[in-house]
């Protein structure tokens, strides 16, 4: 069964570029470790300090591996100083999701 890892972030709103800029390295840093990257998401109207990201993976197990790879490889590592250093990220909450199918069984 396919899992989405939803993150909510609240950022700071002055450091919203700094932001994108950390969330673009993902998209190509995340596919490397062995995630599927649906998308991250900006503030555009409204609210302007939340954040999204959907990442799905096959299973809550593969969640584990890739986590244990992004701790390891060197641009990911390189990602999460910047944040760090940076400070743009207030928190942030995951939620696991699963998608609704067609056919009920086929979870």
């Amino acid at each position: 069964m396919t899992v989405t890892c939803a993150i909510r972030y609240v950022i700071d709103p002055f450091k919203r570029d700094a932001f994108e800029t950390y969330a673009r390295n993902w998209l190509t840093l995340i596919p490397e470790c062995g995630g599927d990257v649906v998308g991250y998401f900006m503030p555009h109207e409204g609210t302007n300090n939340i954040a999204h990201a959907l990442i799905s993976l096959e299973s809550l197990a593969a969640y584990e591996a890739y986590r244990a790879r992004l701790r390891q490889h060197a641009g990911s590592v390189e990602n999460f100083r910047f944040a760090d250093k940076e400070r743009f990220i207030l928190s942030e909450e995951r939620t696991w999701l699963r998608p609704v199918t067609a056919n009920p069984t086929a979870k």
